[in-house]
């Protein structure tokens, strides 16, 4: 653990109880284009120990940021349900990604969780030089995939950047609310990815 590893002592469960809500603002801002990638990466981490009134310094919190996501290009976390849609889904449609993840991740991820042959383009914010919900992301993915925007589909966890983003360029959308955000009635929704099975 990456706590361990630079003798940051504090209790893991009480530390991510505050982190979660804190990291969601920070991509939030980081969508909007209001805080720079290194300004998230330390941000949220900084603000989770103060309000958790933890003293540590900006050296730590620094090496904490980069072994952070070192760790997570080591982590292979899937949803449950991840590998069998796949397996439903890839017979029948193209399957890309567009991500607001870092560049450096999200292949390393895809590679580790054994899902990267799914998947045949990957869009990321970097690559485009915008962010999600802004329309040049869509766009540059369905150019990238060679499809119309009406023979498309977004399936995201983020109602802003993923649904209402896709929906605004006229890109039909499905929220996986696995986070329980209230959602306006006409909004597609699943709670677990094998109920895409209903709309595809």
């Amino acid at each position: 653990m990456i706590f361990k590893k630079n003798a940051v002592v504090i209790d893991f469960e009480l530390f991510s109880k505050a982190y979660h809500p804190i990291n969601l603002k920070y991509w939030k801002l980081y969508g909007a284009e209001k805080v720079s990638k290194a300004n998230l990466r330390y941000g949220r981490l900084r603000e989770t120990f103060d309000v958790l009134d933890v003293k540590i310094s900006d050296k730590t919190i620094h090496q904490l940021a980069i072994d952070y996501i070192d760790y997570l290009t080591t982590h292979n976390h899937v949803f449950d349900g991840t590998i069998e849609i796949l397996e439903y889904l890839k017979p029948k449609y193209k399957l890309h990604i567009i991500t607001n993840g870092f560049e450096e991740v999200q292949q390393s991820k895809l590679e580790k969780a054994k899902i990267a042959h799914y998947f045949e383009t990957i869009t990321n914010s970097e690559m485009v030089g915008v962010k999600k919900p802004n329309p040049k992301m869509f766009h540059h993915a369905l150019s990238l995939a060679n499809i119309e925007k009406e023979h498309g589909i977004m399936i995201g966890d983020n109602p802003e950047a993923d649904v209402y983003g896709a929906l605004n360029i006229g890109l039909d959308a499905i929220c996986f609310n696995y986070h329980k955000v209230e959602m306006e009635d006409h909004i597609k929704q699943i709670d677990h990815l094998l109920e895409l099975k209903n709309y595809l």
